[in-house]
This record gives C-alpha cells, sequence and structure tokens, in this order.
C-alpha cells in the first residue's frame, strides 16, 4: 500500500494550527497575583470583589516584586474611560491596557499593549536605553514597535466585557494571546536579551477591574534586590 504525501503546504498548516491550538489552551501551571504581591510605581490599584483588583485612574503602572518565568495573564473587565484622561509623554491621547515582560527597569522593557482607541490593534514593542535606568533619564525615548511574524486582530473593545490576554517569553521570542486565540506571535529581537526583569502591566485612561497571574517562580540575578522600588523615577 502506498504511502500518500501530504503536500508541503497543507503540511505546513497542520503544523502551525496544532501548535496555535496546543500553546492557546490555559496554562495550568500558573500563579495568581495578588496585590500585595505588585509594586505600583505610577497611579493606584485596589482590591475589588470576588478576588479582582480594580484600576480606576487615568495612569497605572505596576510590576511584580519577585521574578518568574515570563509569563503573565490578565483577566480582565474593561469598564470604560477613567475620565480626566491623561496624555501620553509623546502628547498623544491613548486608551490602552498592556503586559510586562522583561521590566528591567523605566527605561528597558518588553511591552504587548491593547490599544483600545483611537484604534483598536494589538502592538508589542521594547523599550530600550542602553546604560539608563530611570525616567529621569530616558523619559520616553528608546521605544520601537515590533513587527510580528503572525498577526491577527484583537475584537474591539466594549464596556463591559470581559476579555483574557496573556503574554508568554521563550527568550527572544513572544507569543501573545487575546482571549485564547494566538493574536501575535514573533521575535522581538536580541536587544530584549541585554536586560531582565520581572512580569508587571500598565494601563492609560482605561477602567478595569482584573484577576491577574504569572509564571512560576526563577530565582533572581546575582546582586539584584527583591521588592518594591518607588518614587518618580521608577515610573516608565
Amino acid at each position: 500500500m502506498q504511502n500518500k504525501k501530504i503536500p508541503r503546504a497543507t503540511a505546513h498548516f497542520l503544523f502551525a494550527t496544532l501548535i496555535a491550538a496546543s500553546s492557546a489552551s490555559p496554562d495550568e501551571s500558573l500563579h495568581p497575583i495578588s496585590r500585595n504581591d505588585l509594586c505600583i510605581t505610577e497611579g493606584a490599584i485596589t482590591e475589588a470583589p470576588r478576588a479582582q483588583l480594580a484600576v480606576n485612574v487615568p495612569k497605572m503602572r505596576a510590576y511584580l516584586q519577585t521574578w518568574t518565568h515570563p509569563t503573565i495573564e490578565a483577566r480582565f473587565t474593561y469598564l470604560g474611560s477613567t475620565g480626566n484622561e491623561a496624555r501620553l509623554g509623546s502628547g498623544e491621547l491613548r486608551r490602552q491596557f498592556g503586559l510586562k515582560l522583561r521590566a528591567q527597569d523605566a527605561c528597558n522593557l518588553v511591552y504587548a499593549m491593547w490599544r483600545i482607541e483611537p484604534e483598536s490593534k494589538l502592538v508589542v514593542s521594547i523599550k530600550t536605553n542602553p546604560g539608563q535606568h530611570t525616567s529621569a533619564e530616558c523619559a520616553n525615548r528608546g521605544y520601537r514597535n515590533i513587527k510580528p511574524s503572525h498577526s491577527k486582530p484583537v475584537p474591539t473593545l466594549r464596556p463591559g466585557q470581559s476579555h483574557t490576554l496573556r503574554a508568554e517569553m521563550n527568550r527572544d521570542h513572544l507569543n501573545v494571546f487575546a482571549d485564547n486565540e494566538l493574536v501575535w506571535e514573533g521575535s522581538v529581537g536580541p536587544e530584549a536579551l541585554t536586560f531582565d526583569g520581572p512580569v508587571g502591566i500598565r494601563s492609560d485612561n482605561a477602567k478595569l477591574k482584573l484577576q491577574l497571574s504569572s509564571g512560576a517562580p526563577r530565582k533572581m540575578p546575582p546582586g539584584v534586590a527583591e521588592g518594591c522600588r518607588t518614587g518618580p523615577g521608577e515610573s516608565e
């Protein structure tokens, strides 16, 4: 009996579909993140009913005080504008919520941002400023948006809707999932391996309720102090 060969294009499609489907399934190794686990460098995060966290301020920045494998998931409900909206350092007015990875400091980190307004899309960017570590040094310089090898549109966020956003890094390779569907895949480049740090979250002008979880704990490099670093220079 002869074995029929599967066309190469079909084989590649089936393999990619299998990988995406397996990756999109919920990760049972994720660990819950509480309010006390976070270092809030700008804005505020409060506790809400049903073990949720709440964001009601125009600008929120936070990171996990312990280092984990670079995976973070947010199950969130978008509740609209915070009111009294704040502009970005560039002067642009944007509403967005996103995840931070390898967040060494205010000047060196990776972002996976779900932009809500004025345009709905998922944007991955790297902020890198070698030798600089505080916002006073780098301000809003060093951002570069990364082009994916594979992507698809994210849902348009409507007030009252609930969604899931998850980002997973393996060295310089990043997968981002929206509602457990792969929406961004690609390399963030070798620059992202020149710094390292914990995972975290960021929002601009978005009112949210959310539950967070991260990858398994990992050892911190020698000489890196664990704990919360606050102050004007720590907010990116």
